[in-house]
């Protein structure tokens, strides 16, 4: 083996260590576009301080690093620097907007039990209107577009920094099997790949990572069955709630793609199973839509998660996210991030938008 490639297995361990210390995010719910573009930025500075470290190019560099991670935000790598003593939230914000989206809250009362019909109402009403949504045809050599906003919540210096509001695309694949090529992101200007999940050496494969039409179809209509099943497939890890991690999966399937209709439906059915979840008269979404709101707290981080969904028609709009106790990094009430969906479409190629 020559030097080349030892030096080229040390740095894979060397980044494969950095992901298994770094605690998991507590949640998302932005367009995966998103997560790549930050990734791909992030990577490329651990590149470049590991190239000029070693003494090495940053064209060497660059092509030892071609494997990304996606959906929901697990296995986050972040430069040694970046891992002050710090909650795993902090750490989470300094890499994109809101990771404390989706925050599943423990099996705490929600509160009276006409309080907890009452969400379980709201949530059939909303799994009701997406069951009578449209069924988009989407083939398998097509892209899923969605184009969406944000604010970012800035935390590398252990405080809340909020950015501008930004806005981002994504063009997703959706084509059967292993795939290295998951589409594009494009947002601050630059247009990126959206590579393989971290790990996923001969491609990821449709699921709960990439999730595509043609996957999402074949989900249980049950709601328990659909229940039990994701949290079989969503990752766990070490202090997190599981009901948290089920609920920050299904905020990621809904904000990210296009459902077929009986899978949305499913979905919210389900996500009225899940203790702690209850209504958001007030809620926001980065675009200032108000609309009728799901929400769950998470005791854990100490944030609070507010799905918004169209006072009307009952769809999507977006997210938002805030501090509901005081914390090293800010204080009750303090803004966590949001997202707005503008649009969503199915289009024949990357980078092509829908108007064009």
């Amino acid at each position: 083996m020559t030097g080349t490639d030892n030096g080229r297995e040390a740095y894979a361990a060397e980044r494969a260590e950095l992901a298994r210390l770094l605690p998991p995010a507590p949640g998302t719910d932005l367009p995966p576009g998103r997560h790549e573009h930050h990734r791909e930025r992030l990577m490329n500075l651990i590149d470049d301080d590991t190239a000029r470290a070693q003494g090495r190019t940053g064209a060497d560099a660059r092509d030892r690093a071609r494997v990304r991670a996606d959906r929901p935000g697990r296995s986050r790598l972040l430069r040694p620097s970046f891992l002050a003593p710090a909650t795993a939230l902090a750490v989470a914000g300094a890499l994109v907007l809101g990771y404390a989206a989706q925050n599943g809250g423990g099996p705490e009362d929600t509160g009276s039990t006409g309080e907890t019909r009452s969400v379980s109402q709201v949530l059939l009403r909303i799994s009701d209107a997406a069951g009578k949504g449209e069924a988009l045809p989407v083939r398998d050599d097509q892209f899923v577009y969605t184009r969406g906003t944000g604010r970012e919540v800035d935390l590398t210096t252990g405080k809340l920094v909020v950015q501008p509001l930004e806005e981002s695309e994504s063009w997703y694949s959706q084509k059967p099997g292993p795939q290295k090529k998951l589409g594009l992101s494009s947002q601050y200007g630059e247009t990126l790949p959206i590579n393989a999940e971290l790990g996923d050496s001969e491609g990821t494969r449709p699921g709960l990572h990439r999730p595509t039409y043609r996957w999402l179809a074949t989900l249980p209509t049950d709601p328990q069955e659909l229940l039990d099943y994701l949290s079989g497939i969503t990752p766990k890890f070490e202090e997190e709630d599981p009901d948290q991690a089920v609920f920050q999966a299904i905020g990621g399937l809904i904000g990210d793609t296009i459902l077929p209709p009986g899978t949305a439906a499913a979905l919210y059915k389900a996500a009225a199973l899940i203790p702690g979840v209850t209504e958001a008269p007030d809620a926001v979404d980065a675009l200032g839509r108000k609309g009728v709101g799901i929400a769950r707290d998470d005791e854990r981080s100490g944030v609070r998660t507010e799905w918004v969904f169209d006072p009307e028609d009952l769809s999507y709009l977006g997210w938002s996210s805030h501090l509901t106790r005081d914390t090293e990094y800010g204080k009750k009430g303090d803004f966590m991030g949001d997202s707005a969906v503008i649009e969503t479409a199915v289009v024949d190629k990357a980078g092509v938008r829908p108007q064009d």
